[in-house]
């Protein structure tokens, strides 16, 4: 296994300090509850995440030779951005293959800063294997996303901003696709702080390292499921296992209703705009997976790319998984005055009707029934129960519910 040494990670931050941003650190009075809550900002980054800074080391760490044969990459979207950005930077030409399950968005931002793409069906290990069959055809040099000790080395350099920013942190939790970020930032950590924790955190439907560690050997899975598409990956890397091995104290897994609820959460209570990705930290924090109390935990907020099409439907699933949105039918006597006299009630209990549906009684009913479906904004579960035994208490009959 190659050693990370705190040498390269300090020689990776000097090279980063012409282009990198030293992020936020922001403490979040809504999400410190057992614990002091830390959001580190990498969504902030050039590029909208932390992926520029293991993509720029590895980049200059190349000779002239090498940079004159061209580069070539292959990710998700965050990689791809970072590693056009330094190739631009660098002026060598950057061929990227990136999944076709990509959000728009990344695959326009890496297409900005002048970068060929290959688009490629499937997922990241799909596109993986069309960028290493194009490498060996041309002879370029492939820049791993995660894999590789340069681009771990940058990755590692937001473990040093961070204890420049706090003088206290007792644990970090990072997301996990490949290994390459928390791999970076375990290995300097436990260097600098052993007594530091290192939670690590994927999604459950690509949990391809929690799987690993917990068999003793890189595992790869049949196929990934999560919109978390940073984070999608089949098969961990093999330095990235040993490192995650040795380093990483524990990884936990989050649904993607979790996911979704910890990127509207960081959105109206922090104003962070954060992908999917970006918010497995929060996730497991939120839903108290990271067993700690009374400690200075920073999560690390990946990336900010989400695509805003999927934002809306993260938003909408997150508000049905809270309780915040909610549909529930009634049956009524099909008579005036019915549907007056039910939107009081609701009104009167303070939340919001967005839609109503008015169906007559089918083959069965009494020719004077009806079913009235009115979808609900409410503040959540409890407040929906009130509402539904309020209009329970004056008669109505509450025939189905959607939480």
């Amino acid at each position: 296994m190659s050693i990370l040494t705190l040498d390269k990670v300090y020689d990776a931050k000097k090279t980063l300090n012409e282009i990198a941003r030293k992020t936020g650190l922001v403490h979040s009075i809504y999400f410190s509850n057992k614990n002091n809550i830390y959001l580190k900002t990498e969504n902030l980054q050039l590029t909208g995440s932390f992926k520029l800074r293991g993509a720029y080391y590895k980049i200059s760490k190349l000779s002239d030779e090498e940079k004159q044969k061209g580069i070539i990459a292959c990710s998700a979207g965050n990689h791809a951005q970072g590693v056009a950005l330094a190739a631009q930077k660098n002026n060598i030409k950057a061929t990227i293959f990136i999944p076709s399950t990509a959000p728009i968005s990344k695959v326009e931002a890496t297409r900005s800063y002048g970068a060929d793409i290959k688009l490629i069906d499937g997922v990241y290990d799909d596109a993986y294997k069309k960028a290493i069959e194009f490498q060996q055809e041309t002879g370029g040099v492939f820049i791993h996303p995660f894999d590789d000790i340069d681009v771990i080395a940058g990755q590692g350099t937001i473990a040093l901003d961070i204890f420049e920013q706090i003088e206290e942190v007792d644990a970090i939790v990072v997301p996990i696709g490949g290994g390459g970020l928390i791999s970076g930032i375990a290995a300097t950590i436990k260097q600098i702080k052993p007594s530091c924790k290192v939670f690590g955190v994927q999604a459950q439907g690509a949990a391809s390292m929690f799987e690993s560690i917990k068999e003793n050997k890189r595992i790869e899975l049949p196929k990934v499921n999560t919109f978390a598409d940073g984070t999608a990956v089949k098969f961990p890397g093999d330095l990235t296992y040993e490192l995650c091995k040795k380093y990483v104290d524990e990884i936990i897994t989050v649904t993607d209703d979790e996911i979704a609820s910890a990127v509207l959460a960081l959105m109206e209570k922090e104003k962070i705009v954060s992908e999917g990705s970006g918010a497995l930290p929060v996730a497991a924090v939120m839903f108290d997976k990271v067993k700690l109390e009374n400690k200075n935990i920073v999560c690390l907020i990946s990336g900010g790319n989400i695509d805003v099409n999927i934002l809306s439907r993260v938003i909408n699933r997150a508000l049905l998984k809270t309780g915040r949105l909610c549909d529930l039918t009634i049956e009524l006597l099909d008579k005036p005055g019915q549907l007056r006299d039910v939107s009081a009630i609701i009104a009167q209990y303070g939340a919001n009707v967005i839609r109503v549906r008015h169906n007559q009684g089918g083959e069965g009913d009494s020719i004077n029934d009806c079913y009235l479906k009115i979808s609900l904004e409410t503040r959540g579960f409890e407040h929906f129960k009130e509402i539904q035994d309020a209009l329970s208490e004056k008669g109505y009959k509450i025939l189905s519910t959607v939480q």
